[in-house]
């Protein structure tokens, strides 16, 4: 049985994930960093693991990551979102955006490392955003932190593939989850119509789309949008 860990499981895409790859068959864990209650409640659910965890400090990560079974697969879900003028955003939000939107994926990488290098095996897939693709006015530090996860993927996908470890990324649109609640019915509604299929995004949209990059076993490197056709 593999064992898959995800970081940021206990709400929105990261627990749609865990209830995704628990049903198919794998041992989960799952990092969170607050939501304790929520943590429990998806463990009790889905017999997942649960490991208070936050990404932005070494320590932690490291620390966390040798106590658990060699990871096979590794879910780099959690993520921080700014809303803003470029010029109103101060220098400890900037930092903090990437410390965990980018530096959580480097610390969790590399904690995961030896083992599939070890094994010669594994698989490595990010979360970045439509917006790390293309940009977002109000959204310039949200949307250059997931453009370096898009960049990152790239890059590690070619230093890995020879060591049998493939790495890519799933880039989704608008999601209905609590990131997404401060935007509102009406300019929810408005995206939705902007979008080909019509509608906006759920959980287990991209959870889908997670489990079948964690199967297909021939590709590496690779950026998939799940966006409804928001962004082509």
């Amino acid at each position: 049985m593999k064992h898959v860990l995800i970081t940021g499981g206990s709400r929105g895409i990261g627990a749609a994930a865990v209830r995704a790859f628990c049903a198919a068959g794998y041992q989960v864990t799952f990092f969170y960093e607050k939501d304790r209650a929520s943590a429990e409640s998806i463990c009790a659910k889905t017999g997942a693991v649960a490991v208070c965890c936050d990404v932005s400090d070494s320590e932690a990560v490291n620390a966390s990551i040798r106590h658990l079974a060699p990871v096979d697969i590794l879910i780099n879900n959690a993520g921080i979102a700014h809303y803003g003028l470029i010029s109103q955003i101060s220098d400890a939000e900037w930092d903090r955006l990437f410390s965990v939107n980018v530096g959580g994926v480097y610390r969790c990488v590399k904690a995961v490392l030896p083992a599939m290098l070890q094994k010669q095996s594994g698989c490595i897939l990010n979360l970045s955003s439509m917006w790390g693709q293309v940009g977002a006015s109000c959204e310039v530090a949200y949307s250059a932190s997931k453009g370096a996860v898009i960049a990152m993927t790239k890059a590690l996908a070619k230093e890995l593939g020879p060591s049998g470890i493939r790495v890519n990324c799933v880039c989704p649109g608008v999601i209905l989850t609590d990131m997404t609640r401060c935007i509102g019915e009406d300019a929810l509604s408005e995206l939705a119509e902007e979008t080909p299929l019509g509608r906006n995004g759920t959980p287990e949209d991209v959870a889908a789309a997670l489990l079948y990059l964690a199967q297909a076993d021939f590709i590496t490197g690779q950026i998939l949008p799940v966006n409804g056709g928001f962004v082509i």
